[in-house]
């Protein structure tokens, strides 16, 4: 143990990524590492790696060249989804020492107190432990806290799916997931914190349910997790991160609407909304699908906030297919976008498919996109303008005014008041400002809580 020891943690990607970067950094903490910023010096640096686009793989280089302007002499380890994939090219990095993929991350600790140990560590290149994915069957739970105003809270891994352009399966391995009653604890340690909203997360989450192993059984489904939740005391707000169409039941939207602590906020990925695309895909869902959670969500919950994920210049996409997805995503009322633009990952279907969609028209189309969804977003703040809604805000001072967003994801924001941070206020929207955040008033003079 080396309790004079910092580590520093940088986290790429996802909310799942965040929660075991959280989880991590406590396991060092334990150990007697002092944790510090990433832009400090530091004993050792720890990078959480994505590899869902292209720019997240060309930032790693990036973020190592930081830690050791920092510290020439740290120690660099990598772990994480670019970790599981290419180990060897990220050990080939200059300053990294160690790679761990998808099994060995959560005993990172163990792996650096022996390399310290080892007085003839060379920085002749990272020494790597990376098990087949097949290997990774087991569960291991995490989250977030301390980090942010939210937790995000990981209750389900892996994935069974099997769309053409995704490398998450071969990074993260099988669909399992964490026991409800583990969840419903770390749910009440999160709660116990003072932290005011939850975040569930997972690569798949409204796959819960299946067990350790391969075991394709389903324990308890996805919403009879969220039933157990509501009912954990302490918890203020809970919030659904990305959940596929599919596995999106109606069960669950009735009980959001009805729910104590469930906040009527979706993020629902489409990719395409061309059917043609979608096949290509190997999506589980047509366009026809979506339409029908869409509308049943705003028929239950006409103040919810629904985002969407879309993928421009998949391959196939024409002109023609492209500007479906454009129209139909203009029709649809929804509240923004996620717009990603398509990147051919090694061991992928879709890296070998025709129909290659060149770059410049891919970011031209990803600039339409993103055009809409500020539109859409300009729209559903209008929408919401003269309704009564609670905020909770954050806890830094961004140019003197403090941020916050409420229950249907309305990001608003105040003059600096640092009485205001981790507190959920009543507020009535006003006006939308200059910067497109929107102002408010406050309903009641009184902290609420």
């Amino acid at each position: 143990m080396f309790s004079s020891k910092k580590a520093a943690f940088y986290t790429l990607g996802c909310k799942l990524n965040f929660s075991e970067t959280s989880t991590i950094a406590r396991d060092f903490s334990s150990e007697g590492y002092k944790r510090v910023d990433f832009s400090e010096e530091a004993d050792i640096y720890v990078i959480n790696t994505c590899s869902v686009t292209e720019n997240a793989d060309k930032r790693f280089k990036t973020i190592v060249k930081q830690a050791q302007k920092s510290n020439p002499d740290a120690f660099i380890a990598a772990i994480g989804c670019y970790a599981q994939l290419k180990p060897q090219e990220l050990a080939d990095v200059n300053g990294v020492d160690l790679v761990l993929g998808a099994t060995e991350k959560f005993k990172i600790t163990s792996y650096i107190n022996d390399l310290l140990d080892n007085p003839d560590r060379s920085k002749e290149g990272g020494e790597v432990h990376a098990c087949e994915i097949e290997d990774a069957d087991f569960y291991v739970g995490s989250y977030s806290i301390g980090d942010r105003t939210r937790a995000f809270l990981k209750v389900q891994d892996g994935c069974d799916y099997k769309c053409t352009y995704c490398t998450i399966p071969l990074a993260r391995g099988i669909s399992r997931s964490d026991t409800l009653d583990n969840v419903l604890h770390n749910a009440s340690e999160i709660s116990a914190q003072g932290i005011k909203e939850i975040v569930l997360t997972g690569v798949n989450i409204g796959d819960y349910g299946k067990g350790e192993f391969g075991n394709k059984k389903h324990e308890h489904t996805f919403f009879e997790l969220c039933e157990a939740l509501d009912k954990v005391p302490g918890i203020e707000r809970l919030r659904i991160s990305s959940i596929e169409p599919n596995l999106l039941k109606n069960e669950t939207i009735e009980f959001v609407a009805a729910s104590r602590t469930f906040v009527p906020h979706f993020h629902i990925p489409l990719q395409s909304g061309s059917n043609d695309l979608l096949k290509l895909m190997r999506r589980r869902y047509m366009s026809e699908l979506y339409v029908e959670r869409v509308q049943k969500i705003k028929e239950v919950m006409p103040h919810a906030c629904i985002g969407v994920d879309v993928i421009v210049g998949f391959p196939g996409e024409t002109e023609e297919r492209f500007l479906e997805t454009y129209h139909f995503l203009n029709e649809l009322d929804i509240s923004y976008l996620h717009v990603f633009t398509y990147s051919e990952r090694d061991n992928t279907p879709a890296a070998e498919m025709e129909g290659v969609v060149p770059k410049n028209i891919r970011h031209k189309r990803s600039k339409m996109l993103r055009g809409l969804s500020a539109k859409k977003r300009r729209a559903f703040y209008e929408s919401q303008l003269g309704s009564r809604r609670t905020v909770l805000f954050e806890g830094e001072n961004k140019e003197g005014y403090i941020h916050g967003f409420t229950e249907n994801y309305v990001k608003v924001k105040y003059p600096w008041n640092p009485e205001l941070v981790n507190t959920l206020q009543e507020v009535e929207l006003t006006k939308i400002d200059e910067d497109g955040l929107v102002r408010f008033e406050f309903v009641t003079a009184e902290v609420l809580r």
